[in-house]
């Protein structure tokens, strides 16, 4: 027989409820303040306030506190194909110190998202001195402007002002997960996923090179493309069909000071993912790659397209997949791009063509990038 509860005593499991709750409430308010302090995201990034350290694997998440910070008067925007182009190597070619803010399979919405965010900056802090956007076939497909997004979390609200409620948008599994990594860094006991200017080589290490390896992704992507193109239903993109992302680009462009070095570059994809000459493919390929050069010639900027048939695009070791190429061809775009923007002239061993050019124009005094 149960025994009564004494008068006057809350029940048993009343008990037990306030007692679970407010364990909750106080584990919770830990976890919010531990978030809070530890500032994951960068919410508090700014000109003259320090920088966290990139510990989420989701660039994403990382980059907008880079394009906040302050501390870089250059940047390069793009995908993966462009995301081995080493800060310091860039610096050294152009002057400035930059940041490299390329993601993983991030669509024009995104990458645009991105630039737009580093160019709001306060100017008197982050004047750019050079942008470099990398343009793949994505920006001219006909649906990119339906296409925003990929399968890859895109949080938007950290591409706008920040506000005193943002503070709680972060407040979840993610963040806590990517806080408690940045307490662990913090103490020496991790290492930052990213450098704190976004640059990472996700790529293997050289000395793991396998040609063979290489060979046959290039070759099983080929296989893939051709059995694609001959299913009954496919239908080539037309040449002239709408290219609604490169109207993002042109006011990206337009945005940037006048003494702002702009760069609009083609990465060299292989061989084998260019349209083949006399393609549908290739037709589209043209014309896209010719309304990118109107563009960059209305907005002084300067266009070179590595993505052709060239010593570096024809030799399967130069990459690891087809997309892909190594490092040392990193270090060729480079050199490649500062020689381009100096002659205006192609390449005369063939690695690149210059579509635009935008002669120098003498930088304003400014202030240097405020340090971090």
């Amino acid at each position: 027989m149960t025994r009564a509860n004494p008068a006057g005593s809350p029940p048993e499991w009343r008990r037990f409820v306030l007692l679970f709750l407010s364990a909750a409430a106080v584990l919770g308010a830990v976890c919010i303040g531990l978030v809070a302090a530890l500032d994951p995201y960068g919410l508090r990034a700014g000109p003259g306030r320090a920088q966290g350290p990139l510990m989420d694997g989701n660039q994403r998440f990382m980059y907008p506190q880079v394009a906040r910070s302050g501390a870089y008067d250059a940047a390069v925007f793009g995908t993966s194909t462009l995301r081995l182009l080493d800060p310091a190597d860039l610096g050294r070619a152009f002057g400035g110190r930059f940041a490299n803010l390329s993601m993983n399979a991030a669509t024009p919405y995104e990458q645009s998202a991105l630039a737009r965010l580093y160019l709001s900056q306060d100017l008197r802090h982050t004047r750019p001195t050079t942008l470099l956007f990398g343009i793949d076939p994505t920006w001219c497909e006909p649906d990119a402007a339906e296409r925003r997004l990929t399968f890859r979390a895109f949080p938007a609200w950290l591409y706008r002002p920040i506000t005193a409620w943002d503070a709680l948008r972060q407040v979840n599994w993610q963040s806590l997960g990517t806080a408690s990594e940045g307490a662990l860094y913090r103490l020496g006991f991790a290492r930052a996923r990213l450098a704190a200017n976004g640059y990472a080589v996700f790529t293997p290490p050289e000395s793991l090179y396998d040609a063979a390896r290489a060979q046959a992704h290039i070759r099983h992507s080929q296989a893939i493309q051709t059995a694609a193109e001959s299913e009954p239903g496919y239908r080539p993109t037309p040449a002239d069909a709408p290219m609604p992302a490169l109207g993002w680009l042109d006011a990206l462009l337009a945005q940037a000071p006048a003494e702002t070095r702009k760069l609009v570059v083609f990465p060299p994809v292989h061989v084998s993912q260019q349209g083949a000459p006399g393609s549908p493919a290739a037709a589209r390929e043209a014309a896209c790659k010719a309304r990118v050069a109107r563009i960059g010639a209305a907005r002084a900027a300067t266009v070179v397209d590595f993505r052709i048939p060239s010593p570096i695009t024809l030799q399967d070791t130069n990459y690891w997949d087809p997309l892909h190429y190594r490092l040392p061809v990193a270090a060729r775009i480079v050199a490649g791009l500062k020689t381009a923007q100096a002659s205006g002239r192609d390449d005369p061993a063939g690695a690149y063509r210059v579509l635009a050019h935008a002669p120098e124009v003498p930088n304003e005094p400014r202030s240097p990038p405020t340090s971090r």
